[in-house]
This record gives structure tokens, sequence and C-alpha cells, in this order.
């Protein structure tokens, strides 16, 4: 009665320890919040029409361009590396696979032992009679050959919950892939633009330095007539080589920003194909932003962010089947004897085994609870990263439709700024020949000309880069 009271208490106390071991600790996980607002401010909500959603083929027409892009897409670094990334997920997802797949092996071994006649396992091999007329060598050899498998039962589905975290992060790598394309297409088209107005720039440096030189021979002229003094002379003569010094800046920005885009294109240094002259045809292309939430579909770094955070909270779950019994299964078939002849002697030297392991965590469970309390971190941190790049893309979008009509009024002020200031050269040119202006009045107009001329090209280039940047904040260039 006695004997059986304790074993009763004993398998109560070891079912209790098995089911503490169980139990996983609370855990205060946060939930992603996906609401987006209704619409951009200053639009109407139109899901319709959304420029991000066209093909990059579309959306810029400038052939030398989309030949920049395409070699891009083929010979840029960066993409390359992420290209690479994208192998090292995928080969992620089979590891992860054959993990809860059963492992089998063919294997052979020999071996020699030999131990002391004076000890227990030399006394028993030594009064052991294995076959008749089979002499026992000494030292004692073993080979063997067969079939050897072992298999972790997937009870808590930890294995393949783990292989699915793995394919949610092959995916977001494929998305961060997506990402680099639209980046790198923006970054070509911006460079791009950017090298047309330097050319524009550079080409009313060389007018005005033609227009100032003239002017400097009429003043020289003056003075011989004793019109005007010497002073005039070196003003006009500084205002010329001001200019002209200009013009070196501006060279080495052009160069610097060739480089840029060839370092984009994986190429060294060359000539960038260009035609300068369309700069001033180009108009930059209305935009229409369709609805907010669908930036959730659009935009890479929003679904990279989406399967990332899909992968952590499989990462939880993985993590907390840590806490639960895991069934490891053994086996193993094939032949062993102690001379290689005697191998196929069946049955005598066949080898058969089959062995089940079932254990579960009971004490000193630090390790699984900081791996769980780690990937719950991971996940909330996850939420937060999801979170954040929603709200990145919607301002994105909404600074830069405000940035295009902003630069929209500022051109057309100051296209009429440089139309005034045009008409001032004639006349204060005009007025200085007759004696009716100083040469100041002349040189102060022609230098608020020349720099009315740079702001227009200049806010040109800002309003192309605006829509290239629009196009890039609703999703649009990796498709």
């Amino acid at each position: 009665m006695l004997k059986k009271r304790i074993c009763q208490g004993l398998s109560a106390a070891a079912l209790a320890l098995a089911v503490g071991a169980c139990k996983t600790p609370t855990l205060v996980q946060k939930t992603e919040n996906r609401t987006i607002a209704g619409s951009y401010a200053g639009t109407t909500a139109d899901s319709t029409s959304n420029v991000g959603k066209l093909r990059w083929r579309e959306f810029f027409t400038d052939p030398n361009l989309v030949a920049l892009i395409d070699t891009a897409l083929q010979r840029n670094q960066e993409l390359n590396i992420t290209q690479q990334e994208i192998e090292i997920a995928r080969q992620e997802v089979r590891a992860r696979k054959g993990e809860y797949l059963p492992t089998v092996g063919l294997g052979a071994q020999a071996a020699a032992d030999r131990v002391g006649r004076y000890t227990i396992q030399g006394a028993t091999e030594e009064n052991i009679d294995i076959r008749p007329r089979q002499r026992t060598p000494d030292p004692l050899t073993n080979f063997q050959v067969g079939a050897f498998a072992s298999w972790e039962v997937d009870i808590w589905h930890k294995l393949r919950n783990a292989k699915k975290a793995a394919n949610y992060r092959y995916l977001a790598s494929v998305e961060g892939r997506n990402f680099t394309v639209t980046n790198l297409v923006a970054e070509i088209a911006t460079s791009y633009y950017e090298l047309l107005a330097l050319d524009n720039q550079l080409a009313i440096l060389q007018q005005n330095i033609a227009i100032q030189r003239n002017a400097l021979n009429a003043v020289r002229l003056q003075k011989e007539a004793a019109r005007v003094t010497e002073l005039a002379v070196q003003r006009f003569e500084a205002q010329v080589q001001n200019t002209s010094s200009r013009q070196y800046l501006i060279q080495q920005r052009i160069v610097e920003t060739e480089n840029r885009i060839n370092f984009l294109v994986g190429r060294y240094p060359q000539p960038v194909v260009r035609n300068d002259a369309t700069f001033n045809d180009l108009v930059p292309r209305v935009v229409q932003t369709g609805v907010p939430a669908q930036l959730l579909q659009n935009r890479p770094d929003i679904r990279q962010a989406e399967q990332n955070l899909a992968a952590a909270k499989l990462d939880v779950t993985v993590a907390r089947a840590n806490f639960y019994p895991r069934l490891d299964i053994s086996a193993a078939a094939g032949f062993q004897a102690f001379r290689p002849g005697l191998l196929v002697n069946a049955p005598e030297s066949m080898l058969l085994s089959l062995a089940g392991d079932l254990a579960a965590p009971l004490i000193n469970r630090n390790g699984i609870k900081a791996l769980y309390y780690s990937a719950n971190a991971r996940q909330t941190q996850a939420v937060y990263d999801y979170e954040r790049t929603i709200l990145n893309a919607y301002i994105e979008v909404a600074n830069q439709m405000a940035n295009i009509s902003n630069l929209q009024n500022s051109y057309e002020a100051k296209a009429r700024e440089v139309q005034a200031l045009n008409q001032s050269i004639n006349i204060s040119t005009s007025l200085f020949n007759s004696a009716r202006a100083d040469y100041t009045e002349v040189l102060f107009t022609q230098r608020d000309a020349l720099e009315s001329k740079f702001d227009l090209i200049e806010t040109k280039m800002q309003q192309l880069n605006a829509s290239v940047n629009v196009y890039r904040a609703l999703g649009g260039g990796w498709k």
C-alpha cells in the first residue's frame, strides 16, 4: 500500500513538473496599426488614377535617360549586391525546409579496442564463446556498415513556422531589391535633369561673357573719348572675370554629375549622352496620386516592412515552442561484426535499432525565456518599423505634392522676372550710351539678369525632380 502511494505521489509530482515546464511566460504584444488617411491634403480621393502604377518606361520618355536606366538595371553594383541577398534568403528557406524532414545517411566504421584483462569488460569478453571455431581477435576489432536516420518530429510546428519565417524574409529581400530599383531609377533621373540644367547654365554664362566683353570694349572706347574714367573700365573688367570664373565651377559640377551617373550605371567615367537643347521644352508631368491606401501595395519598402513583421511574429511562435516537449526519433539498420568477412553472415551480424526521445526543459529555463523575450521585442520593433514606414511614405508624397504646387508658382514669377530684366539690360545700355545712366546701373542690371536666368533654370530642374520624387514616393519605378 505504501509503495503504491509513493508511486502515485511521484507520478503526480512528475505530471506537475511537466505541466509547469510547458507553461510559457506572459508577454505584452503590440498589434500594428494599419489605418491610413483617406486622401492627401489638398487633393481629392481618386483610386482610379495613380502615376505610381506606371512602368518607368511609360513615365520617362527621353531616349537617352531610358538608355541610362536600362544599363543601370543590368550593371549597378548595389543592385547586384541586393540580388545576392535574395539568393542568400532563398537558400535559407531551403535549409529551414530540410530541418523538418528526416535525415538519412550511409556510413561505415572500423575500430579496434583492447581492454584490460582484469577489468569487468575484459573478464566478460574472455569467457564468451562468440562462435565455434571463431577465435576472438585481440585487440577486439569492430566493423560496421549501414544506414542511419534521425528525425525531430515537428509536434508544435516549430520547424514549419521557422521555414515560413524564412520564406517571409525571402519575400522581404525581394521587396528590398524593388525598393533599391525605385531609388536607383529616381536618382538617375534627377542626376540627368541636373546635368541638363548645368549644361544650360554653362551656355548662359558663355553668352553673358560675350555680352559683357562687348560692353567692356564699348566702355574702353568711351574712356578713350573721355566720357568715362578708368574706374568704369576696371569694374566692367572685374565683371567679365567674375563670370568667367563661374563657368569653371559649372564645368566641375558637370564632371561630377556625369561621374555620379556613370557610377550608378556601373561604368568608368565617360561622357553621358544627352541633348541639352531639349531642357527648355521639358514640361513637368501632371501627377495623379490616387489614394493613400494604395501605398500599401505600391511602395516596396512598406511591403518589405510587412513581410519582416510577419516573419517576426512567427519567430515569437517558434521561440514559444521551445518550452514544449521535443520528440526525436533515431533509427539504424546495417551489419556489424568483429571481422569484415562476418558482415555478410545474416542474421547474426545484422544491426537494427529504433529509439524515441521525449524531453522538455524543466529547470534553468532562463536561456529559453531570454530567446522568447528577445523574439517578442524584435516583433514589437518590427511593428514600429512598419508604422514608421507607412507614415514616412505618406509624408513624402504630401511634401512633394506641395513642392510641385509651390515650384509652379515660383517658376511663373521667376519667368516674369527674367523677362523684365532682359528688357532692363537693353534700356540701361541705351541710357548709358546716351550718358543718361551710370555704368553701375548697367553692371547691376547684367548681374541681376544673369542670376535670374540661373534661378529660372534651377527652378525648372527642381520642378522636374519634384515630379520624379512624387513618382518614387508613390512606389513607381520598380515595375
